[in-house]
């Protein structure tokens, strides 16, 4: 079976769909954040990842938002995007996120969780990054 691969037409958070973790992170903020799917989720499995400018390596290594310009924000800048195209009530904490003082911290703690996601809850030996 051939699987088509999609280019985003509108803002996009990207995640890696073989990691349970990751997984049931998106199915919380698709519940929670962007519940009148105000933008899309898709896992990079599925996406032409050479036409938006991103490799398996990116994906990889962590979560991607492309932005409706195209832009690509990586990281914990990922998740703040995902909260601020979000509900009103989650654009506070995408703005918090990316704040001066706040926002170091911010990368420091989703490097953290990306490197033991295998290791947290709905984490499988999949979640496991090559070398982390």
């Amino acid at each position: 079976m051939e699987t088509t691969l999609v280019v985003p037409d509108r803002p996009t958070l990207v995640y890696d769909a073989d990691c349970g973790f990751c997984t049931r992170s998106v199915q919380f903020i698709e519940r929670w954040v962007d519940r009148r799917d105000r933008y899309d989720v898709r896992p990079w499995q599925s996406i032409d990842l050479a036409a938006v400018g991103l490799t398996v390596q990116d994906c990889d290594e962590a979560a991607q938002f492309i932005t409706a310009d195209g832009r690509i924000l990586s990281g914990h800048r990922a998740i703040a995007s995902a909260a601020t195209h979000g509900a009103p009530a989650w654009r506070p904490a995408g703005h918090l996120l990316m704040a001066p003082g706040v926002s170091w911290l911010a990368a420091r703690a989703y490097r953290w969780v990306a490197a033991h996601r295998h290791q947290l809850p709905g984490g499988t030996p999949a979640c496991a990054r090559p070398g982390a």
